[in-house]
């Protein structure tokens, strides 16, 4: 992609008139599950924000965020990240989080929130990896019986719920593009780890749910999209998981960040204070 990229606010009513049909290239929704126009006009008026990326000026891509208050405090929820699919492979996603950060921090505001699917490894690569979020709060089912938002039939519709804590040190390293030192996982304990089936299958372990140490690996899937036709491939990866978020959630731990590779990692640790001082 070559052409010239800018990343501002939609604000106009004909703008936020095309983000309906570029949530219907980009997951292929149900009208009923589209969010509609009408959402994001009075959004946009009463402190929501809506940032466009435009290459060569068409529209490729936007992220909507609306005030919300998590703990307490005031903050901003994300909830929808689509990039057209004729223009993915750019940065486009990365680069409209940052411009959405960088809005979000005009507010005087210091974290943003947001859901998102853990089996989707890429995801969890740019959200707890590249942009440093961290999540210590898994919502089962969260979004109930809704087929567009499942991985398959009978598959819950659970989420990790992502904090960006957009004003600490390591968001604004790698906000100015300094990179983490790559982790090494055989370096680190395996709560959850994968194992050939007799059938061929790759399923998840019995998961470790003793294990005490700083920092904790726990295996997911790399390409989920490639397991649609097993779905009890991915419900058995998606039970396996949330016992070990479960659990050691509830020990202190938070997920940190995610080794994404050959094969695919959830780091967990439980000295939060070293990355989101209170």
């Amino acid at each position: 992609m070559g052409g010239k990229v800018i990343i501002r606010k939609l604000l106009k009513r004909d703008e936020l008139e095309k983000l309906v049909e570029i949530q219907h290239l980009v997951w292929k929704h149900a009208d009923l599950d589209i969010t509609p126009v009408h959402q994001f006009c009075i959004s946009t008026f009463m402190g929501g924000i809506v940032l466009g990326a435009w290459v060569d000026g068409e529209l490729a891509g936007f992220v909507y965020s609306f005030p919300a208050i998590f703990k307490g405090r005031f903050c901003h929820h994300s909830h929808l990240l689509a990039v057209l699919p004729e223009y993915r492979g750019y940065g486009l996603g990365k680069r409209l989080k940052w411009a959405q950060r960088r809005e979000v921090l005009k507010l005087g505001l210091a974290s943003v929130t947001w859901t998102y699917d853990l089996m989707q490894s890429r995801n969890a690569n740019l959200n707890l990896h590249t942009l440093g979020g961290i999540c210590r709060k898994y919502l089962p089912d969260f979004y109930g019986e809704t087929p567009s938002l499942r991985l398959g039939p009978g598959i819950p519709a659970d989420r990790l719920l992502v904090e960006w804590p957009i004003k600490t040190a390591r968001v604004e390293q790698k906000a100015r593009g300094k990179k983490e030192l790559p982790l090494e996982p055989g370096s680190y304990p395996k709560v959850l780890e994968g194992q050939l089936a007799p059938n061929g299958q790759y399923l998840p372990g019995k998961p470790h749910l003793s294990l005490k140490e700083p920092i904790l690996l726990a295996e997911t899937v790399r390409e989920v999209e490639a397991l649609r036709p097993t779905p009890e491939v991915i419900a058995a990866w998606q039970a396996a998981l949330r016992q070990v978020f479960k659990h050691y959630f509830q020990q202190g731990y938070a997920v940190v960040d995610f080794s994404f590779g050959e094969k695919c990692y959830y780091v967990l640790s439980n000295r939060l204070k070293n990355i989101v001082p209170e």
